[in-house]
């Protein structure tokens, strides 16, 4: 779940049995929708289930490789993924090929959900570009 995306329909897969144990058949009568899914999906702390979005749980483990990939440059995985798709750039400006692996295309997922919540904080001005060439 953290390493790929998961297609859509696994994710529906994965959440009827939840779905079917709240509002599924006993004795051949529909259950009471007493909650929506949106009550059980919210956090605990607000009083509700806690059940995860499973599309958004693995976008966000799919952000999590992608932080890695920035803050841990040296490890195998980084050096290896940027030797591969960003040599001669750096991670934000990589892109996906067509050709590229089913891992990466699942990164480059993740990599969306973080550029949403990422802002620059300029440190020593080595790593912003304020021009870039064509």
């Amino acid at each position: 779940m953290s390493c790929f995306q998961i297609p859509a329909g696994v994710c529906d897969k994965l959440k009827k049995p939840i779905s079917n144990f709240w509002w599924g058949m006993e004795n051949g009568k529909k259950k009471v929708h007493w909650r929506s899914w949106d009550w059980l999906s919210s956090p605990k702390y607000v009083g509700s289930m806690g059940f995860r979005d499973m599309a958004i749980f693995n976008q966000a483990m799919l952000g999590k490789q992608c932080w890695r990939l920035l803050t841990e440059p040296q490890s195998l995985c980084s050096r290896v993924m940027k030797g591969h798709y960003f040599p001669d750039g750096d991670f934000w400006s990589a892109q996906c090929p067509r050709s590229s692996s089913y891992t990466w295309r699942s990164i480059m997922h993740g990599k969306k959900l973080l550029q949403q919540g990422i802002m620059w904080r300029v440190g020593n001005g080595k790593t912003i570009k304020i021009l870039r060439g064509t």
